[in-house]
């Protein structure tokens, strides 16, 4: 590795040396689950043919958010992690919150109620 950039050398070493901590696990799942989401989107997007935001993208946000702000607290001590985390796991509960009023809402209308 000496002929390599000093840069290129350091990322091969850490990609060697890498090793997997079940608190890393938590915070790969994390991230998985938080940028599944935008393929979710994309998803319903090309199949309605018109930006639609499903339910799914909610949850997998509250749900990566969750795992990722659990890292940052608890396996990295990190506060740009948690601060970068934070906001995104608050929108997203909020609009599950506001979707579940609304249907609550219209299950009583259609019910009579």
């Amino acid at each position: 590795m000496e002929h390599l950039p000093l840069h290129l050398s350091h990322i091969i070493h850490a990609l060697l040396t890498y090793e997997l901590t079940p608190w890393k696990v938590v915070g790969l799942t994390g991230m998985a689950l938080f940028t599944s989401r935008w393929f979710v989107q994309m998803y319903y997007t090309r199949k309605q043919r018109r930006v639609v935001v499903p339910m799914a993208f909610w949850w997998l946000s509250v749900c990566g958010s969750a795992l990722l702000l659990t890292y940052f607290i608890f396996g990295k001590n990190d506060s740009v992690g948690i601060l970068s985390n934070t906001f995104p796991a608050f929108v997203s509960a909020y609009n599950l919150v506001v979707h579940s009023r609304d249907m609550r809402g219209r299950a009583r209308a259609q019910s009579g109620s």
